[in-house]
């Protein structure tokens, strides 16, 4: 009775097969998704996204946003209007992808942008702004280098951008060859891209993907242990100079504020400069009324002539609502913040 039921079933099921093959691929890809965990199937997405981003050399433009940085007339809209404004930076929002943290920030990148992902967080709400220092400012950088430790993993070379740097000018023009880190600088100090005295600042990267940045970015992620309540850029800070560093053979470069400026310190040649950082600067407000001023500086200054540009030597009229005498200090958490941490 078995051998007659093969004898019938086989055939009937080759026949299936062949009669229609989108139905039982569909149901086999199905069966493969639901037999993967939810960290596979986020690989595959985030995979995806990136590939369908990617440049020729697998090079990605990556900036992570919540709901509060997205809202229409927001700093999302700022950021990507210094894109379409910008001397040859236009064509780079096709290599952009938007990483969102919260779902709101997702519902509305999918009606501005075509590469947007949803990197969530499992019993964290990012919608809110995230004042530096609190407790959720700590968990949303950390995840960000976690994710961008997972994009090295994938292959994929990154320019890494808080949505608060302006794009100016194409700044592929004015990174270093051969080097596998690069990052902003607060201060550019000694006109040295080599001195590790320079203050990081990773609201701005160029990294390559490859064995010494995968281990180095693990490093890194994992040293915030070692840094309890400590922020990126200061554990950055402190491991520059690890043996570790020097052991695994990563190359470290700092970008030149002339190029990668901000309102900590400006960039002074409007010819020259490729992004401006929101930097040394705290508040939703002040950043918008301040990244407004530098748009319509830019918007005033592409007006000019050729010979007129060459010739410009006007500065930046922003920081102001961000201005030193305006700012609070970058280390002083208000006592309504440190209460809304101790809930947490």
């Amino acid at each position: 009775m078995a051998m007659l039921f093969d004898l019938v079933a086989v055939p009937c099921f080759i026949f299936y097969i062949h009669k229609y093959p989108l139905w039982f691929s569909r149901l086999s890809y199905q069966i493969t998704l639901s037999d993967s965990s939810p960290l596979q199937n986020e690989q595959v997405k985030l995979e995806r996204v990136l590939k369908a981003a990617s440049t020729k050399d697998k090079t990605v433009i990556l900036t992570t946003l919540n709901e509060a940085w997205t809202t229409p007339n927001s700093i999302l809209d700022l950021f990507l209007e210094s894109f379409k404004i910008g001397e040859n930076t236009k064509n780079l929002l096709s290599h952009l992808v938007i990483s969102c943290i919260d779902h709101k920030a997702y519902e509305r990148c999918l009606k501005v942008h075509p590469h947007c992902y949803a990197l969530n967080t499992e019993g964290v709400d990012f919608s809110k702004e995230a004042y530096f220092g609190s407790p959720n400012y700590l968990k949303m950088v950390w995840r960000k280098i976690y994710y961008q430790k997972s994009v090295l993993e994938l292959g994929y070379n990154f320019i890494f951008t808080d949505a608060d740097i302006m794009w100016f000018r194409d700044p592929f023009t004015r990174f270093y060859e051969s080097t596998d880190f690069q990052i902003s600088c607060d201060n550019y100090l000694l006109n040295n891209s080599y001195d590790l005295h320079n203050n990081p600042n990773s609201s701005f990267e160029y990294v390559r993907s490859n064995n010494r940045t995968i281990r180095f970015y693990e490093f890194w992620y994992n040293s915030r242990l070692r840094y309890p309540n400590r922020y990126t850029q200061y554990v950055l800070h402190e491991i520059k100079h690890d043996p570790f560093i020097r052991e695994i053979g990563l190359t470290i470069r700092f970008l030149n504020t002339l190029y990668f400026g901000g309102f900590c310190e400006p960039s002074k040649d409007f010819n020259q400069v490729c992004t401006m950082h929101a930097n040394c600067c705290k508040g939703e407000e002040s950043k918008l009324h301040d990244l407004g001023l530098l748009l319509d500086d830019w918007r005033n200054y592409k007006a000019l002539s050729l010979s007129d540009k060459s010739s410009w030597n006007a500065t930046w009229r922003a920081p102001e609502d961000c201005s030193i005498k305006k700012k609070l200090d970058r280390h002083h958490i208000p006592k309504k913040l440190e209460d809304e941490g101790k809930k947490d």
